[in-house]
Formats: C-alpha cells, structure tokens, sequence
C-alpha cells in the first residue's frame, strides 16, 4: 500500500494529509490563531480548587481555564514524585496504547489512577494562586477547556520520555518478545536517573548509540523547560511542541507514509534540516511540488475533506449513512435509501451494513471522531448477519491509530463504541454553529410561523386600544400571509373588525414579527 503524507504550506495555516493508496484517511490543520496546542508546557496558575469534584481550574494564559484532575497533581510539597507503576498489564497496555497517537504523542496519564497514592484530596496539592507547571494533554473542545497535568512528557523520535515517572514501556506494535527484551534491558543499562520512557514502534532494531543520544537530547530539553520555569512569570507559555508538519514527519513519515510532498520551498528546506539533525541515518522521500494548482486540488483532497463535513454521506450501492455530532456523542444512522438489492430484503440489509461499515470506520477516522460513538445499523433477522457485522466492524478499526474500544451488538442493533480523543474533531477545527439557527439544526416552518403569528394576534386583540394591527415579518412570511395563508388573516378581520396591515422587513430572521397598534382617524 502507498502511503502519501501531502503538506499544504501557507502563512498562516497548514494543512497535512496521510494519503492511501491516493485516498485521505486522516487530516491535521493548524493555524496561528487557534487554540491547538495539546502537548505545549505552561506556566500556569491555579484559580480555583474544587473539592467536590476533586479537580481544579488553571490559568495558562486563553481565554478559557484549562482543567486538572487530582490524579494529574504531583506531590508539590515534595516537588519530584516518582511514581511506581504497579506490576499490572492492563496497566502496562494502556500506557504503551500512547504510541497508537503518534501524531500526538503525549501520555495516557489517567491509567496512572491505579497506582496513584487514593489519600491525597486536590485540596491537600494545590491552593488558589499557587504557580504549577503544566503540560497540555488535550485541546479545548467546543465549550470544554484544555485538559492539563503535571506529569510531562517529551516525545522523540523513538522515545518518549516521562521525568516525573520511574516507568520502562515498550510499544505493543513490537511483537518479537526477543527485541522487546533487548530494548528494555538496553535501555534500563543506559539510564543515568529514575526519569521513564517509553519506547516507539521506530526504536526496533536500534542501536545503543541512537538511543544514548535521544535520551540526551531529550533529557536537555527537559533540563532547559525546568530552566525557564524558574524564571517566566505565570500565565506563560514555556515549551511549544512541534508544528503540524514536523509531527508528521517524526511520527508518521518512514513509519505510516513511504513520501513527503510540500508545496513551500521554505518549509521543504526545514523539513530537510530536520531531518538532518532529527533522522541522519533515515533515508526519506521528501519532493517539492511546484504544479500551478493547489497541492490538495492536485491530489484531489479538497472535495473528500468537504464531503466529510456533511452529516449525510452516500455509499455507492445507493444507501447512505447520517452522522450526528452532540456535545456528549456521535450518533451515526445507516439507511437502505436507494437501494433494493437483487435477491431478497435480508441480503438486501447485510449488503447495505457491510458497506456502512467501512464508511464508518473511514469517516471516524478522517472526521477525528472521539467520545462515545451510537451506531444504529439497519435490524437485521440474522445472527450469522450480525455476527458478519460485527467481525467486519472489528476489523476495520484495527487500521485506526487512535485507542478505540467496540461493545458487542445490543438487542435494538446498536453498536457502542468509543474512540480516544486528543484534538478537535474536523467540523469543529473547519466550522462553527449556524449564525441563522444558533446551531438547532432547524427551523420553524412558514406555515408554522404564520400560526404563531395568528395565536398571538387572538391573544393580544384585546388589550390592543387601537383601530388596526401592523404586524412586521420577514418577507418570505409576509408572502405567505398575502398568498396561501391569507385566509388566516381575513379570519381575524371578519372577527375583531379590524383591518390587518402586513410589512415586510428584508433585515427580520425568519422566524422574528413583531405586532403593533396603531389608530387610523
């Protein structure tokens, strides 16, 4: 399979898509101006600790407070708390799951719960106005701010590493239990202090000297965080973690894509010095495009990045799939539409839900879904059907890098999932609310709208002193109160003996009128 990572380089925003087999499966957009800053170190200041909810709100200097869990809190008192993982796998899996976001390599700390020490309360950790350090595990979301913690940590090229944590992990895409040995072993000769790693897919078959040499410059660069935050004033930012394009080519080029095509001189020559000083001994493609039109029109992203901001996407049998966005989940509905299979109505349903199912995994994964995903697959009689579902739905997952989890099929036929979310979902980073409908999704109807306006004449007749009505709306609606719905209005003439004069005003929402009395001698 040819693996493409596409770089679209502007001023003031860029864009990077992982390409397969010439489709996109996942998008990365950063801009200047926004707040995508998951894996950046502040100094932060504690405004507010809430007991009850034993969590606290931190300062980091938006407009937002970022937000902490005490399972998130170091031992300030003591200011370097080393924790020991326990001896358990799950423990040891999740934490090791991190290198499945590698183009957000920052650590699973909440798996760190089991062996935190349960006697320490938020309140006993930190105080209103104390000055904490603080790194950013998770971007604000929708009307969620950033979600921060104390642990730090630094990603490498094939390392990550954790200085508040005594911990060795290996990547789980590292099977051979021989090399999995060899790297903990070499690894934990080399160590000079307690500080954890963790391993990546990319440390297989390295040499000691590679790894000796990331653990120094990791290592320094903590060493120069600590620096700064003696002397930076709280809020501030004082460690920035890679752009967009630079992630892309430490965490996915040579390990997820075969080649690097970037539309910016500028940018091609700072990807060659990083690679350079990051990579010397990695050889990789990396091609400067230089056609006339845009690099995504070139490669034909820019429609499949559109089409993934529709709620309804068609399957080519014909049936089609809605994806619902809420502030808790995403609720996706398959649907037969035009399909009427050939056979008979269950193959009919099985065909149309083996093809949803592989849109659902692509759309998830280009949309950056995350949460708890509700599947709501067409019912189907069989079981073996189901179970066909099911082993397909699995299987398509297990192409996602991030941490996803599928339950069982429910008795209604759904499908619950969940899929581990770091950054903004597409439609967030690309859209916001609907200036018209604030975000309902909905309007009322002209006709609904005209009936409003006819209660709320019979209500007000008789407190109005006046000879006549005026009565201003929006002139989709007035067209409608002089056309189709006149009988409403002549009704009400008949009936108060008032004449009803309609206005039209073009600068009304559809949905705003407003009733006046006025005498006429």
């Amino acid at each position: 399979m040819l693996k493409e990572l596409v770089v679209n380089s502007a001023p003031h925003e860029t864009r990077v898509a992982l390409l397969e087999n010439g489709t996109i499966v996942e998008v990365f957009i950063e801009r200047e101006d926004e707040t995508s800053i998951a894996g950046n170190i502040y100094k932060g200041r504690v405004q507010r600790v809430l007991p009850g909810m034993q969590a606290a709100f931190v300062d980091i200097g938006f407009g937002q407070a970022a937000f902490i869990y005490v399972d998130d809190v170091l031992d300030t008192e003591s200011h370097k708390m080393y924790l020991k993982f326990e001896q358990d796998s799950d423990v040891e899996e999740e934490e090791e799951s991190s290198d499945n976001e590698d183009e957000e390599p920052t650590t699973n700390h909440r798996s760190w719960k089991a062996s935190l020490n349960n006697d320490y309360n938020i309140e006993d950790l930190l105080t209103e106005g104390q000055e904490i350090l603080v790194q950013v595990a998770k971007s604000s979301i929708g009307t969620k701010g950033p979600r921060v913690t104390t642990h730090i940590s630094l990603a490498g090229r094939y390392m990550v590493l954790m200085p508040t944590v005594d911990h060795i992990g290996i990547s789980k895409r590292i099977v051979d239990d021989t090399e999995r040995a060899r790297l903990k072993a070499l690894l934990l000769s080399i160590r000079k202090n307690l500080f954890g790693y963790i391993l990546r897919t990319q440390a297989e078959g390295i040499k000691e000297d590679t790894i000796k040499k990331e653990i120094d410059f990791l290592t320094k660069t903590w060493e120069n965080i600590q620096t700064k935050n003696k002397t930076a004033s709280a809020p501030s930012l004082v460690y920035k973690d890679l752009t967009v394009t630079f992630r892309a080519v430490r965490d996915l080029l040579a390990n997820e894509a075969d080649k690097l095509i970037i539309d910016s001189k500028d940018e091609y020559d700072n990807v060659q010095n990083f690679l350079k000083k990051l990579m010397p001994d990695v050889k990789l493609s990396v091609e400067l495009y230089q056609g006339r039109e845009s690099i995504f029109d070139a490669y034909n992203i820019e429609g499949d990045v559109a089409r993934a901001l529709k709620k309804k996407v068609w399957l080519k049998s014909g049936g089609y799939i809605v994806i619902e966005q809420t502030e808790a989940l995403v609720a996706i509905d398959v649907n037969t539409g035009r399909y009427v299979g050939k056979h008979n109505f269950d193959e009919t349903i099985l065909k149309t839900n083996l093809e949803a199912v592989k849109e659902i995994a692509y759309q998830i994964r280009l949309r950056n879904s995350g949460g708890i995903i509700i599947i709501d697959f067409i019912d189907m009689k069989k079981e073996q059907h189901k179970d066909k579902v099911m082993a397909h739905m699995n299987e398509a997952m297990k192409k996602d890098k991030s941490q996803t989890n599928v339950l069982p099929l429910t008795e209604l036929g759904l499908v619950q999932m969940t899929r581990k979310r770091i950054r903004r979902n597409l439609t967030r980073t690309l859209c916001k609310s609907c200036f018209y409908c604030n975000g309902d999704g909905h309007l009322l109807s002209g006709k609904s709208i005209c009936h409003k306006i006819y209660r709320d004449l019979v209500a007000e007749a008789g407190d109005i002193m006046g000879n006549r009505f005026t009565v201003k709306v929006h002139p989709e609606i007035a067209q409608l109160l002089h056309g189709r719905e006149k009988h409403l209005i002549s009704s009400l003439e008949k009936q108060f003996s008032k004449p009803i004069a309609i206005y039209p005003e073009p600068d009304y929402h559809i949905e705003e009128y407003h009733i006046f009395e006025s005498l006429v001698k």
